[in-house]
């Protein structure tokens, strides 16, 4: 897409400070249903399944973790199998290796530091190994200690399409809509955003005729 173009189409439509609640709003009453597509029990059950999802769908995560937690239920039983054997029980989704490693170094750092409990500040969440600042902030949005924005490969399109920030990588681009996005929609709004692009907002053929964000959407007008 032509930077000409972005750029003549961004001028045509409101700053992003005065789009970003009506954005919010018409997302929320197009997917009621937004929300995170993992299926888990407790936290330790979330902190396991988000560090799986790592690339791969969350139907291959679902599908793995209802088998593994019947056999997983505390931190200590990650550590009591050899690791082939976990690696074995997680090796539908992908890196196998490298997330077995990942979830006995992470098990072994709450039983040693944090009482067997998964902490909810992320400072502390992103010294678990395997856990980065993404996989940290759906944790604690999760837990309903939102401290930042999830930016997934959805988020980054939709934001960079809408206009809300030009930015490419994942850090910048959450500083971004930390400050135009309102605290109290922290939480939701990657989710609106993950399910708008997977049913309208697709990469390769968005559906803007179909879209309720047309006329808030400087892509749309490209």
């Amino acid at each position: 897409m032509a930077r000409s173009y972005v750029h003549e189409a961004r001028r045509r439509v409101a700053p992003k400070r005065e789009r970003i609640r009506p954005i919010i709003e018409r997302l929320a009453v197009a997917h009621p249903d937004a929300t995170i597509a993992l299926r888990f029990r407790d936290p330790l059950e979330l902190l396991v399944s988000v560090m799986l999802s790592a690339q791969t769908t969350d139907v291959t995560v679902n599908r793995v973790t209802g088998r593994l937690f019947r056999k997983y239920r505390g931190p200590e039983d990650y550590l009591a199998v050899p690791l082939v054997e976990l690696e074995g029980d997680i090796r539908a989704t992908g890196t196998f290796r490298q997330k077995a490693r990942n979830l006995r170094g992470a098990m072994k750092m709450l039983l040693e530091e944090y009482d067997e409990k998964v902490p909810w500040r992320l400072e502390e969440l992103v010294r678990l190994p395997g856990v980065g600042r993404k996989t940290a902030n759906v944790v604690a949005a999760e837990l309903g200690a939102t401290q930042g924005i999830v930016v997934d490969t959805h988020v980054r399109r939709l934001s960079q399409r809408l206009g809300l920030t030009r930015q490419e990588d994942p850090a910048k681009i959450e500083r971004d809509l930390m400050r135009v996005v309102p605290r109290a929609d922290w939480a939701r709004f990657p989710h609106l955003l993950i399910w708008h692009g997977r049913r309208v907002c697709d990469a390769r053929s968005p559906r803007c005729e179909v879209c309720v964000l047309a006329g808030l959407c400087p892509s749309s007008r490209v």
